[in-house]
């Protein structure tokens, strides 16, 4: 069981991922500004000041797709990588839902996007996925952010330093407040997310996802609170109708690839 503090590879540098839609890169901005805060953060530089129309330009020709802009630190400067590929609507607002297991990792893993996933990234499908904890507190799952809720109302970590700010969570938080729907950051721990009404995921590829299962026991997975926030979302994010699925009920099956 892991439960030093992770120490990721600083060389290969940091990464934001965005959804395409209609050849717009969703939340660049939102997006550019996190990476900016990380490059100045771990490296003392800035981004090249080309980086968002590098972005726009590659994926101009894209309907529905994911951009991935990599910041690695080179001598005195960083240097972006930009890929760009489509993706299939099945993996937006996916319907089957997420296994995951606990993962300890002392002080989580951090405000930073770290290139370096070893051991946290998607689970390959029909495995389950970690679920950062850090003292009993549950954190994040290692490509998403975590929200559940319980009574009508929406809770979700706070951010402390141990968990990213995710783009997605940010909207989410938004959209709640925007529905009336009452929110809090704080602290959760597993049994909380066990004793939960829904249990999801949010990721900037993904949307919203269920969490089905965490260490082999139920969880309640998506339903009406999840179901008219991911509605909102995909509003927000310009997706056609029939991009993506509505979120499954705890009895779906198990997942294919994730995206933070």
């Amino acid at each position: 069981m892991l439960t030093d503090r992770r120490q990721p590879d600083r060389t290969r540098g940091v990464f934001e991922t965005l959804l395409v839609v209609d050849g717009e890169p969703v939340l660049l901005e939102a997006h550019l500004q996190r990476l900016a805060r990380s490059v100045e953060a771990l490296y003392s530089q800035g981004l090249p000041a080309d980086t968002a129309e590098r972005a726009c330009l590659a994926v101009a020709w894209l309907d529905l797709g994911k951009l991935r802009l990599t910041a690695v630190p080179a001598e005195g400067s960083v240097r972006i990588e930009v890929e760009a590929e489509e993706i299939d609507a099945g993996i937006v607002f996916p319907a089957p839902g997420v296994k995951l297991r606990t993962r300890p990792l002392d002080g989580g893993l951090g405000g930073h996007k770290w290139a370096d996933r070893r051991g946290i990234d998607r689970p390959a499908p029909g495995e389950a996925g970690a679920l950062i904890v850090d003292e009993g507190e549950v954190l994040e799952a290692g490509w998403a952010n975590v929200f559940a809720v319980r009574g009508g109302t929406l809770f979700t970590p706070p951010l402390d330093g141990r968990i990213l700010p995710g783009t997605t969570r940010t909207s989410l938080l938004a959209l709640a407040l925007e529905g009336g729907i009452e929110t809090r950051e704080q602290p959760l721990r597993s049994d909380e997310l066990l004793a939960a009404d829904e249990v999801f995921l949010s990721g900037s590829i993904r949307g919203v996802e269920a969490a089905l299962e965490l260490n082999g026991g139920p969880l309640a997975g998506g339903g009406p609170l999840s179901r008219r926030l991911a509605g909102a979302l995909r509003r927000r994010w310009g997706l056609q109708s029939d991009w993506g699925a509505p979120q499954a009920s705890a009895s779906a099956s198990i997942p294919g690839q994730l995206s933070h």
